[in-house]
């Protein structure tokens, strides 16, 4: 028995590492998948493109749109005539927001009435518009209390204190409220799982495709054999792959790792019969490359988006999150990125874990199952 599963072992680790392009596939494609997303994917909003429109041209006017200019937020690109021109360049692309001041702006003000202000943005982005909105209402209510303190030390000669009650606030573990902090755990648990399941969902079709499945049914080789010998190897090549993100997460974007590396290990370890158990499964219910390829992709574009990677879980419908329940990415994700930030053990990530083995073990069953029809 042990020497079947080494022979089947050593024939998957050739027929995967022979291949350039198939080693580029598993070790180059998702480093650069890492290196670009990891760039790529963020929610920081900075150097907002904003358009001027000021009908006003009096010193108050000026001071507020130098309070945005001077924000590390907005940069103006473009001063404007009228709305309709802003508006134009909103149309276009080329400014994301233009702020527009009517005549008696300054007046409103020196008389100590409402001086509104325009703000229109560009609300195709529901996610940039809400960060837009926030950081412009924090610029016009710094520069309104300012108003007030000047008006109120005119009239009674007394300086204004409106900060009675300071709020002090504080990020606990992404001090910085990094986005790359919080994306680059979750990029290491989808590419992990892309990897695994790319290499295992590919195992028994290609079989079947070339024509040595039927060899395997002549041969002595039991069905667990070939399950343990068509899933250790790619488990094997996923431990590499993990170890060569993990090495770039933490050395090279700099993610501090606060919790344990063996609970990571063991997250990993329970995540990866997981998707195996999926790729197996995968693979013995398609008949060529080609679906399996298209299961694939229809298999990894809810479990990524289901997974609380981007998207909150909590904030998705009920329905929805008694979905998620079966997804075993969201409790990875859940792991590295409570390891990775928090630094939490295992008291408190064990209901992860537990759903990470349960999962595994079910998926396996039934790819072992399935299996056992198609070798039957």
């Amino acid at each position: 028995m042990f020497d079947r599963i080494v022979q089947m072992f050593v024939k998957e680790i050739i027929q995967v590492l022979r291949d350039p392009r198939m080693r580029g596939v598993v070790f180059v494609a998702p480093v650069v998948q890492l290196f670009v997303l990891s760039y790529a994917i963020t929610t920081d909003v900075k150097n907002i493109r904003l358009a001027v429109v000021d009908r006003d041209a009096t010193p108050e006017s000026r001071e507020i749109i130098s309070r945005f200019a001077g924000s590390e937020y907005f940069h103006i690109v473009s001063y404007v005539d009228s709305e309709e021109a802003a508006q134009d360049m909103v149309d276009r692309e080329q400014v994301q927001a233009f702020i527009a001041i009517q005549p008696g702006f300054a007046q409103a003000l020196r008389a100590g009435w409402s001086a509104p202000l325009q703000l229109a943005i560009d609300g195709t982005d529901s996610q940039t518009t809400r960060v837009i909105l926030g950081y412009a209402n924090d610029v016009v209510t710094r520069y309104s209390t300012q108003v007030l303190v000047d008006r109120f030390a005119r009239t009674t000669g007394r300086r204004l204190e409106p900060d009675r009650v300071p709020l002090e606030t504080r990020a606990w573990y992404n001090v910085n409220l990094e986005s790359r902090e919080f994306y680059v755990p979750g990029m290491l648990v989808v590419i992990l799982g892309l990897v695994t399941l790319m290499l295992t969902s590919m195992a028994v079709v290609r079989e079947r495709e070339i024509g040595t499945l039927e060899q395997l049914m002549v041969t002595p080789i039991k069905p667990a054999e070939l399950i343990i010998g068509k899933t250790v190897p790619f488990a094997c090549v996923s431990f590499v792959e993990l170890a060569i993100v993990l090495c770039i997460v933490i050395f090279w974007f700099e993610i501090p790792l606060r919790g344990s590396l063996w609970l990571l290990l063991l997250g990993s370890a329970l995540y990866v019969t997981s998707m195996l158990g999926a790729g197996l499964l995968i693979s013995t219910s398609c008949r060529t490359q080609q679906q399996a390829t298209m299961t694939n992709i229809m298999f990894l574009m809810p479990t990524i988006l289901l997974s609380g990677f981007i998207f909150p879980i909590d904030n998705m419908p009920r329905v929805i999150q008694w979905v998620t329940i079966v997804n075993p990415m969201r409790y990875f994700v859940d792991v590295s990125r409570n390891v990775f930030l928090k630094g939490s053990g295992i008291a408190l990530l064990w209901p992860d874990l537990a759903a990470l083995l349960v999962i595994g073990c079910v998926l396996l069953a039934l790819a072992s199952t399935r299996l056992k029809k198609t070798l039957a």
